[in-house]
């Protein structure tokens, strides 16, 4: 399906390569003006010039380069959003690192913390930066990059998979607190993906990430992995005003039947499906455990 994005504009975090340019082109293409951001700025330069050939008339690409931990540095390019298309309607957090790989006892603590401080703390710092322009306007649209860590343990890459499940419970959260100001915050498993973090695994190799997890990561390589055009797809919907009033939720690009989610909307805004919680016994058809 087509969305059409003309006369709205996004920030999109982490937008120099991989998923983050694959969400950019998608926008743009659908006639959005996007502010692109990520801290390398000679890739980030090159991704723009690749932008602007796609960009239709009434769309504008531009770039910042920025820290998402930096509160300096996130202030400016909201404010350089608003300066240059007068609004901002879509904010999506896409920076994201995988962080120390190893065990907790053995990992450099100062390279978790930093890990969280990216993936978590630089989404939610963004958020607070856009919401109240997104108030005054009367809605917009808040999209978080979850992954694997969000609904599995990953033992030895434990700061990408905290700060996972930290940030859909998050858009959880921040989907309450705005419902009522009509600003719809979902959060995306884009699926395994051939990025520069699938690299990072390889080259950790087997001892730091370990086997189990190798093994699967080469066999993705080999495989070439979910594509980046499945989330930039549901990106581009959770942007359009085809979801509206999709809130909370955490959708998952390869498995969700997410272009059917506007026919459920009753569904959707009272059960907790797509959302993340607690197993008990009898969810799994065990007779111990309380009601």
């Amino acid at each position: 399906m087509t969305y059409d994005l003309t006369g709205r504009s996004a920030i999109i975090t982490g937008a120099s390569q991989g998923l983050g340019l694959a969400i950019a082109r998608a926008y743009v293409t659908a006639g959005a003006s996007v502010l692109i951001c990520a801290r390398d700025a000679a890739a980030l330069a090159a991704a723009r010039q690749e932008l602007v050939q796609l960009a239709s008339e009434e769309s504008r690409v531009i770039a910042e380069s920025a820290d998402v931990t930096n509160e300096s540095d996130v202030d400016r390019c909201v404010k350089a959003v608003f300066a240059a298309f007068g609004r901002i309607d879509i904010l999506v957090n896409n920076a994201g690192i995988y962080g120390p790989m190893g065990t907790i006892d053995e990992v450099d603590w100062t390279a978790w913390v930093r890990a969280i401080e990216i993936n978590l703390l630089g989404s939610v710092l963004l958020c607070r930066a856009v919401v109240p322009y997104m108030r005054r306007q009367g809605g917009g649209k808040i999209i978080q990059l979850s992954g694997g860590g969000a609904t599995n343990p990953l033992p030895r890459i434990s700061a990408y998979a905290a700060s996972k499940a930290a940030i859909v419970r998050f858009a959880e959260t921040l989907a309450e607190e705005l419902r009522d100001a009509h600003i719809d915050v979902n959060s995306i498993a884009p699926g395994a993906l051939n990025t520069r973090l699938l690299d990072e695994v390889l080259v950790a190799g087997p001892e730091r990430v370990g086997a189990s997890f190798y093994e699967r990561s080469v066999k993705q390589k080999k495989g070439g992995g979910a594509g980046l055009e499945r989330g930039s797809e549901l990106a581009l919907f959770l942007a359009s005003a085809a979801s509206d009033g999709i809130t909370g939720k955490l959708v998952s690009a390869v498995w969700d039947p997410y272009v059917e989610f506007p026919e459920h909307l009753d569904d959707l805004n009272s059960r907790d499906i797509y959302t993340l919680r607690r197993i008990v016994p009898s969810d799994r058809g065990l007779r111990w455990g309380g009601e």
